[in-house]
């Protein structure tokens, strides 16, 4: 019920000017990206693929996630995406972003994030929600912090989880961003993954991503862990 409202929130929430004003240039983590940039305008559309693989331990399969972006208002978007394990489709997942404005005299920008994800093994639909809060700090640094709650669902408060996300970004140059990306998720299944990454834009509308780092679950050891995002602006 709780989470029901909170979605209801965020829709509510689309039509806010704020988010039309002019946002400051804050990139995206590659694991845990945003549906659209915060501040994203009406008909922004995007596709992009995430990969990732561990370079360690048992198991190697490719993990690997097509979607699709789109900005319907101002500062909200929606997203469609379909997680696979190697050619397996695991879950159907939807995201819902609403931007709430500026802060810090157009230095920051926030707004709030809804991921509802069907998984297939389980048969059950479990919810996410996440706080996401931007700053430029300067020329060439800036940061982005997610921080909510997640696999809200059926299953109970037993399956519940809080998501920590925070990757700080240096601007090489003009095209060529540099990031780390610290990933924590505390709770059922506890994890932390640590992803250093190189963000280059090719063109005005191709960009390619890559990190390398680690991975740990509870109770394991730390196993090397490769990514790649290939994003596309339509």
């Amino acid at each position: 019920m709780i989470m029901r409202r909170c979605c209801l929130a965020v829709l509510l929430l689309a039509p806010l000017p704020a988010a039309a004003q002019e946002a400051p240039n804050v990139a995206e983590p590659m694991v845990f990206d945003l549906v659209r940039p915060l501040g994203a305008k009406r008909g922004e559309l995007e596709v992009n693929a995430l990969a990732q693989r561990s370079l360690s331990g048992p198991d190697h399969t490719v993990e690997w996630a097509p979607e699709i972006e789109y900005a319907v208002a101002d500062g909200f978007a929606i997203e469609l995406e379909l997680p696979l394990s190697g050619r397996r489709v695991t879950n159907y997942k939807v995201g819902l972003q609403q931007t709430f404005g500026l802060l810090n005299h157009g230095r920051g920008i926030h707004g709030i994030q809804y991921l509802g994800l069907w998984n297939r093994e389980h048969r059950r639909w479990d919810s996410s929600i996440l706080y996401v809060i931007g700053n430029r700090f300067g020329p060439r640094t800036s940061t982005l912090t997610m921080v909510g709650v997640g696999d809200v669902g059926a299953a109970g408060p037993q399956t519940r989880a809080l998501l920590l996300n925070h990757t700080s970004f240096y601007d090489v140059g003009d095209r060529t961003v540099a990031g780390v990306e610290v990933n924590l998720r505390i709770g059922r299944e506890r994890s932390t993954l640590i992803m250093p990454q190189l963000q280059q834009n090719v063109g005005e509308r191709f960009q390619l991503q890559v990190g390398v780092g680690g991975l740990r679950h509870e109770g394991d050891a730390w196993r090397p862990r490769a990514g790649i995002r290939v994003v596309r602006q339509l």
